[in-house]
């Protein structure tokens, strides 16, 4: 088993129960939202000190920090009691996903209050409150992050992929229109609802996707042509957001 089999059943859960789910945001495995609450999930096929480690980090952002393992034979085993106790003591949630014959299911073990006396129906997520609402940078990043991105295009649990962030979601963007419009002006491309950070990703030119044709004015390389072959999904919104601007008045 491999943590991206976790993944799947854990976003379904916290969809059904009314989270907007992305994968591998800034680090972390999933990163779920509902109104003002965020809620971190990390992944593993079991429970060791590099999760461990994971997931205290994640307290930097929230208080709601779980982490998400599969359901083990022997719930009753002296290692699996100790590793209940050792996350409730560092605060710790804990998700358990089933993978039995009738089916995948996902069941809340505890929340991450460190506290067994809470009797919460197990299908819901319940936060603790902090006394002080985190407002830290980390928290601040995640949630722009999160509003950045127009979809969930990754996948949690799968490492060393090419993540779509909102920086390169925008400059695909960015691409789809110059390859539709041909060399075009900032100015231009903003209108066509490419955003505020424009000229900073033209000029950055982080992926060597645009060619500076005159003071302002840019167009799609080769390059940035042949790897817009690689976000197809991207590619239609992009294509649909430019038909919305061309009918504008």
């Amino acid at each position: 088993m491999l943590e991206i089999d976790l993944y799947q059943p854990v976003k379904d859960y916290l969809q059904d129960h009314g989270y907007v789910v992305q994968a591998e945001v800034r680090h972390c495995d999933i990163v779920a939202q509902r109104g003002q609450q965020i809620v971190v999930i990390e992944l593993k096929t079991s429970v060791n000190l590099t999760l461990l480690i994971q997931a205290t980090d994640r307290q930097a952002i929230t208080s709601a920090v779980y982490v998400a393992v599969p359901e083990i034979a022997n719930r009753r085993s002296r290692q699996w009691r100790g590793t209940t106790r050792v996350l409730r003591k560092l605060q710790l949630g804990l998700l358990v996903v089933n993978f039995g014959p009738l089916g995948v299911s996902v069941k809340k073990e505890f929340d991450p209050s460190g506290s067994s006396a809470i009797t919460l129906p197990e299908h819901e997520i319940e936060v603790v409150e902090d006394v002080t609402p985190r407002k830290s940078k980390q928290q601040t990043a995640i949630v722009r992050e999160i509003e950045g991105r127009s979809g969930s295009y990754n996948t949690g649990g799968i490492h060393q992929q090419k993540l779509i962030t909102a920086y390169r979601e925008n400059a695909v963007l960015i691409a789809c229109c110059l390859q539709h419009n041909g060399a075009s002006s900032t100015r231009e491309l903003r209108q066509q609802g490419t955003g505020e950070k424009t000229s900073s990703i033209l000029s950055a030119n982080h992926y060597h996707w645009f060619e500076r044709v005159s003071r302002g004015v840019y167009s799609l390389t080769p390059q940035g042509a042949k790897d817009l072959e690689n976000y197809p999904e991207l590619c239609r919104r992009a294509q649909i957001l430019i038909d919305q601007s061309t009918k504008r008045p």
